[in-house]
């Protein structure tokens, strides 16, 4: 069985043997190669680090001299604020009139809650599509300025509904194209300027959001109480401004991505290791989903997720319900109820001044500190909510509620600095529109279940107290979030200073191995299954991949074809990183798996085995015809049984059905797991003539066994786990040698094997 420990073990010593000479050699020179790979991290690491903005020390220059230094100029920043600073002018305005609203419709408290819901439920699901669209092109500017003259419309056209279907037709497509706000506006602020100007940059972003927040109510009171509208109007009035907005905004351009740091990185690492030129391979690029696993095997992306799950559970049914509370404790009106929340940003944006400039010296100095600095302002925003609701006095009331939203308002720009700076650039809008989904549909949903329960039993300031509970809980995750913040941070640098270190290497023209496996883990849950492991294979070698049950050998081809996705380490093919690439696509470029036992689908018939491969052809029929004519001359039983059912077949003939894929899919690396297991010596010696007539042809194999008389019968090159480890990798010839590791199960015919190589 694997090992049950989850903890890093102490690295264990590799025997590798006599490295002797020929093919095994330049196997070891292509390791050679990758090494200087990984010796190129610990030196280059605080290089990149530095490009990145992350310089050990304090003392940030003043912003308007960082803008300045740029270049760039004030507009980027002055753009986005004004659309965020109108985004939120329909869901204030229903906040506030939600009362009036709900008369005016006929609905109930808890009826609004969930239309405006839906509405949140729309910007959640809005966020893929617009992360997905962006994702290869730098097209975010674009998106922005188009989605604002869509939602600026539907804000207007809230005023004309007249039945509950029709508000939420606007409130829906209001939010679908609101998701560009949550999606693309803040990875395209933190792009447009350098790193020195981006928490002050977030920072403002936040304030003009706050702003945006008072004008908000402040426009919804004078409409109302000075113009004497009805809400209808009100909502027509905002709508012209948000048009007025989306205008101001027609000049934004999208920059690129990581222009400001990734690239800097780049730069600043080829100077230090003479590469030159750029290795751009459509084939590993990955897609979205691709990258959103990616996001998730990031410890604290996913602490940063929780947390934000947990504290939409607090903010986003907080304002519907804080505006019956305000009626319904203290009597306000719309009026007064407009004064009121026109008031709260003015906390956020004092909040936000005295922030900016320090959260810049905290992410130079430590970005753990900023997650730290965020746990404790959700923290202190609980008990503050708390005593709003508790408190005799308005005037109490009032300013813990000013409290609350300071706290919350200083810890959204510090997680999305960090979140933004330990993630590959090209991957900031996808981490976007999952802290978007984290925050307003699993957050959110979860929320306004939770209240809708409680207000019913307990009324709107009992459930409005229970929402410390989510935000309890949010707070400690954070905190947790902050141990892994540096390792992640070296973790994304690493990544760039290896790809620079293998175009510097390719520059030079040196050689690298087919694959490389370089310090893979592998967890099921919390189980860890492999701990890292070296593993490489050369172009046209066999490589045995021995050891007991349960050592590891089947996840690490898992973790090579792309069934399993790893922890900690990377994949590389051919120079390019796979490690996180869909098994499907890498099958496309090379990589193909036959699993232990009895690889063929039962119902269908031989032909029909082989033919679902065509796919991997893109429909080429010459090439599927030549595959099968190329198979069944291999395997002639298999001709004999071609419209024979594959469950039919025996063992044998299933496991030479299963290595007949090779002849249609012509891969560059056969993954071959348990080729002998349950099948007779004969039928063996059949296969492994096979494999051996495959590695003829080009492809390099991996067979992994348990049996070391079967593989080491064909292989030079040898590697032994257990327990999760490579405890051997060297000459097959040299393993036999090893008692400690082969015992006595394992010896018995080993020797014999051996003599029979030679006769093939």
């Amino acid at each position: 069985m694997a090992s049950p420990q989850t903890g890093r073990r102490r690295r264990r010593r590799i025997d590798p043997g006599p490295s002797g000479n020929g093919h095994l050699a330049e196997v070891r020179a292509a390791e050679e190669a990758v090494a200087e790979v990984e010796s190129a991290r610990e030196r280059l690491r605080g290089v990149a680090r530095q490009a990145l903005g992350v310089t050990g020390t304090e003392g940030a220059p003043p912003l308007r001299e960082s803008i300045r230094r740029s270049g760039v100029g004030w507009y980027p920043l002055v753009a986005l604020g004004l659309l965020v600073m109108v985004d939120e002018f329909q869901g204030y305005a229903l906040t506030v009139l939600g009362p009036e609203v709900a008369a005016g419709l006929g609905l109930s408290k808890s009826a609004l809650a969930g239309a405006l819901a839906l509405k949140t439920l729309a910007i959640t699901l809005a966020l893929l599509p617009m992360a997905a669209y962006v994702q290869r092109r730098p097209r975010r500017a674009a998106v922005s300025i188009a989605t604002a003259f869509a939602w600026s419309v539907l804000t207007m056209g809230t005023g004309f509904v007249v039945t509950v279907w029709g508000l939420l037709f606007v409130m829906v497509a209001d939010g679908a194209t609101t998701g560009s706000v949550r999606a693309v506006h803040q990875p395209l602020l933190v792009d447009s300027y350098p790193t020195d100007v981006r928490v002050r940059g977030l920072s403002f972003y936040r304030g003009a959001d706050a702003v945006g927040n008072v004008l908000g109510p402040v426009l919804v009171g004078v409409c109302t109480a000075v113009l004497g509208l009805t809400w209808r109007g009100v909502f027509v009035v905002l709508g012209i401004l948000c048009v007025m907005a989306a205008a101001a905004a027609v000049r934004l351009r999208d920059p690129g991505f990581g222009r400001w740091d990734a690239d800097k990185a780049r730069e600043a690492l080829r100077e230090e290791t003479g590469g030159t030129g750029s290795l751009h391979d459509e084939d590993v690029e990955l897609g979205f989903f691709e990258i959103a696993q990616r996001l998730l095997l990031v410890p604290t992306i996913r602490r940063v997720l929780v947390a934000f799950a947990v504290l939409g559970m607090l903010l986003v049914p907080f304002t519907t319900y804080q505006a019956f509370f305000l009626q319904e404790r203290w009597g306000l009106g719309p009026g007064s109820r407009a004064a009121f929340f026109a008031a709260m940003p003015f906390f956020a944006m004092a909040a936000l001044a005295a922030f900016g400039r320090r959260g810049e010296d905290l992410f130079r100095r430590d970005p753990a500190r900023l997650v730290r600095l965020a746990g404790v302002a959700l923290g202190s925003a609980v008990v503050a909510l708390t005593l709003a609701i508790v408190s005799p006095l308005f005037a109490l009331t009032f300013l813990f509620f000013g409290a609350f939203t300071a706290l919350v308002a200083v810890m959204l720009p510090a997680l999305n600095m960090v979140v933004f700076s330990i993630i590959p650039s090209h991957m900031r809008p996808h981490m976007a529109a999952l802290s978007g989904i984290a925050l307003a549909a699993v957050g959110g949903g979860g929320g306004l279940l939770l209240l809708g329960g409680i207000d019913r039993r307990f009324g709107t300031a009992g459930a409005i107290v229970s929402l410390a509970v989510p935000g309890v809980v949010a707070g400690l995750v954070l905190r947790t979030a902050a141990r892994t913040v540096d390792d992640d941070l070296d973790r994304m640098v690493d990544e760039i200073v290896e790809e620079e270190e293998i175009r510097a290497l390719r520059g030079r023209g040196e050689r690298l191995p087919m694959l490389a496996c370089r310090h893979v883990d592998f967890s099921y849950g919390q189980l860890q299954v492999l701990f890292d492991v070296n593993f490489t294979v050369d172009d046209g070698e066999i490589v045995a991949l021995l050891g007991t049950n349960g050592a590891g050998k089947s996840t690490l081809l898992r973790v090579v074809s792309g069934l399993g996705l790893p922890s900690r380490g990377t994949v590389r093919f051919r120079g390019a990183d796979v490690t996180y690439l869909d098994a499907e696509r890498r099958l496309r470029l090379g990589i193909t798996q036959i699993p232990g036992g009895r690889a063929v689908f039962g119902p269908m018939t031989v032909v029909e085995n082989l033919r679902v491969l065509a796919y991997s052809h893109g429909g080429n029929r010459r090439a599927v015809e030549a595959g099968l004519d190329a198979s069944f001359e291999a395997f002639p039983r298999l001709a004999e049984r071609r419209n024979q059912l594959a469950s039919t077949l025996s063992g044998g003939e299933q496991q030479m059905l299963g290595l007949a894929t090779a002849f249609i899919l012509r891969p560059r690396l056969l993954l071959i797991d348990e080729l002998s297991l349950g099948l007779a010596p004969k039928v063996v010696g059949e296969l492994l003539d096979m494999v051996r007539r495959i590695n003829a042809e080009g492809t390099a194999v991996v067979l992994v066994e348990q049996s070391v008389n079967v593989a080491l019968s064909v292989v030079d090159h040898a590697y032994f786990m257990e327990k999760g480890e490579i405890r051997f990798d060297g000459r097959a010839a040299d393993l036999l040698g090893r008692r400690d590791l082969l015992r006595s199960v394992f010896l018995e015919g080993a020797r014999q094997a051996m003599p029979s190589k030679n006769g093939h």
